[in-house]
C-alpha cells in the first residue's frame, strides 16, 4: 500500500507564481518518491492581513460571520493556482476547499475548532493518482456556514488530515531549518533541535514559538501523527521530528526559551472571598471564547474578605475580555478592573526538567541579575514562565538561552518572517 505525506506550505511559500512553482516541484518531488501526497495550503503571501484591513476600513467591528466569508476566500485562490502549477508539470492535480473536502468544525466562528473530516472524496482521488491540494485554515458547519480555524490554523488543518486518512507522516515547510532553542531573530546562534517530543512542543507553542500553533500541535499528540518541521528552502534538510517523550534520549534539562508579547493582563480587583466568584468571571470568559493563560489569586483581606485574581489573556481578546466583565462586575459586586498590555511571557521549556532540582532558581536568580522583575509566574512539570516587563523580553531571552547552554557555533538563517496563518 502506499504511504500518505500531508505536506504544509504557509503564506511566505505561495506568496508569488515563482514561490508556487518551487512548491509545486517539492509536492512532485515527494510524488515521485513512491508516495501519495496531500498539500494545505495558506493563503498567498500578506493576503489575510490585506482582507483584514479592508474589512476594518469598512467596519470597526465586522460580524465574526462575514470575516469568515471573507478569510477563507484567500486559500481558495492559493489552493487554484499551486493546482494548476503542478498540472503544468505534468501531473494530476486538484483543488478542494474544506467544503468540498468535508472538514467539519464547530459552530463558532473564527476560532472553530475540527469535529470531522470526511475522507471519501480524498482516498478516491488518491487512489486515481492525483495529488490533493487542500484549503487550509478553514472549515464548514453541519448547517452549511464557512467557518475559520484562527491563527495557526493551516497547520491544524494539516495535522488533523494526516490523522484522517491516517498518513506516514506531516511535513510543514516554514521559513526556518526546523525548530530552534529560541528565535533566532533574537538569538542568531540558537541551536536546530533534531528531536523534540510533542510536550516540549507544545509547551514552547505555548509560550510565544511561532513556528507550530498548539492546536496543531495537540492534534498530532493525541492521534500519534509524526510530525517534521521543514525548511521551504532547503529540501534535502530533514528539519526537526517531533515524538512523544517515550522515543527521545534527554540530555540537557530545558529544551528552548521563548517569549509571547501578545500578552495582557487583567486584574479583577476586591472580588468577594466566596464559592462561585471565579467560576462566574472564568466560565463567563469561555463562554466568549476567550482563553485565560496564567491566573493568580491574592490571599483573602480579613476585613473586606475579598482578594484580586489577577489572569493574562491574549492581547487580541482584550476589548471582548473588558467588555465581558464590565457586564458581570456588578453581579460580583467586585471593585476596579485594571488592564497592563505592558507585558511579555518569558518561558523555560523541557521534559529534562522533571525530577531536576534548580532549575526554577536558576531562571529566577538569571532574570535578577538582568535587572528583570517578574510580575507572575506560572509552573507545570516542563515548564516555568515569567511575566515581565514587554521592553525586557528579549533581554531575558537572551540572559536564558546562555545561562542553560543552548548555544551552537553556527547562526541559523531566516527568510520571510513568521509565523504564517
Amino acid at each position: 500500500m502506499r504511504k500518505i505525506i500531508v505536506q504544509k506550505f504557509g503564506g511566505t511559500s505561495v506568496a508569488d507564481t515563482e514561490k508556487i512553482k518551487n512548491v509545486a516541484k517539492t509536492v512532485i518531488r515527494e510524488k515521485e518518491n513512491g508516495n501519495d501526497v496531500v498539500v494545505v495550503v495558506s493563503a498567498m503571501g500578506h493576503t489575510t492581513d490585506y482582507l483584514v484591513k479592508m474589512a476594518h476600513d469598512l467596519a470597526p467591528n465586522p460580524s465574526g460571520r462575514e470575516m469568515d466569508m471573507l478569510l477563507s476566500t484567500g486559500e481558495g485562490v492559493s489552493i487554484a493556482l499551486l493546482a494548476i502549477a503542478i498540472q503544468a508539470a505534468g501531473y494530476e492535480a486538484v483543488s478542494f476547499n474544506a467544503m468540498q473536502v468535508g472538514i467539519m468544525t464547530e459552530n463558532v466562528h473564527s476560532k472553530a475548532r475540527i469535529v470531522d473530516i470526511k475522507t471519501e472524496k480524498l482516498r478516491k482521488n488518491l487512489n486515481e493518482g492525483k495529488i490533493i491540494v487542500v484549503a487550509g485554515f478553514q472549515g464548514v458547519t453541519e448547517d452549511g456556514e464557512i467557518t475559520t480555524l484562527g491563527r495557526g490554523g493551516s497547520d491544524t488543518s494539516a495535522v488533523a488530515l494526516a490523522a484522517a486518512l491516517n498518513a506516514e507522516r506531516c511535513d510543514i515547510y516554514t521559513d526556518v531549518e526546523g525548530v530552534y532553542t529560541t528565535d533566532p531573530r533574537v538569538v542568531p546562534n540558537a541551536s536546530r533541535l533534531k528531536e523534540i517530543s510533542y510536550e516540549e512542543m507544545l509547551e514552547l507553542a505555548h509560550a510565544g514559538a511561532n513556528v507550530l500553533h498548539p492546536r496543531s500541535v495537540e492534534t498530532a499528540k493525541q492521534f500519534n501523527v509524526p510530525l517534521r518541521v521543514r525548511s521551504s528552502f532547503k529540501l534535502d534538510n530533514l528539519g526537526t521530528l517531533i515524538v512523544g517523550v517515550d522515543k527521545m534520549e534527554i540530555y540537557k534539562p530545558v529544551a528552548g526559551v521563548a517569549a509571547d508579547s501578545s500578552q495582557a493582563r487583567i486584574v479583577v480587583c476586591d472580588v468577594p472571598d466566596k464559592p462561585g466568584s471565579a467560576a462566574t468571571i472564568f466560565s463567563k470568559l469561555a463562554k466568549e471564547n476567550i482563553s485565560v493563560d496564567m491566573i493568580i489569586q491574592s490571599y483573602p483581606r480579613k476585613i473586606s474578605n475579598t482578594n484580586d485574581i489577577a489572569f493574562t489573556i491574549d492581547s487580541s481578546d482584550l476589548a471582548k475580555t473588558i467588555a465581558t466583565l464590565d457586564g458581570i462586575k456588578a453581579d460580583l459586586n467586585c471593585g476596579e478592573i485594571k488592564v497592563d498590555d505592558n507585558i511579555a511571557k518569558v518561558s523555560i521549556v523541557g521534559a529534562g526538567m522533571i525530577d531536576r532540582p534548580g532549575i526554577a532558581s536558576t531562571m529566577f536568580e538569571t532574570l535578577a541579575e538582568q535587572g528583570i522583575n517578574i510580575r507572575m509566574i506560572s509552573t507545570s512539570e516542563i515548564k516555568i514562565s515569567c511575566l515581565v516587563d514587554k521592553d525586557k523580553a528579549q533581554q531575558a531571552v537572551k540572559a536564558l538561552h546562555k545561562v542553560f547552554e543552548l548555544e551552537c557555533d553556527e547562526v541559523a538563517e531566516v527568510k520571510g518572517t513568521l509565523p504564517d496563518v
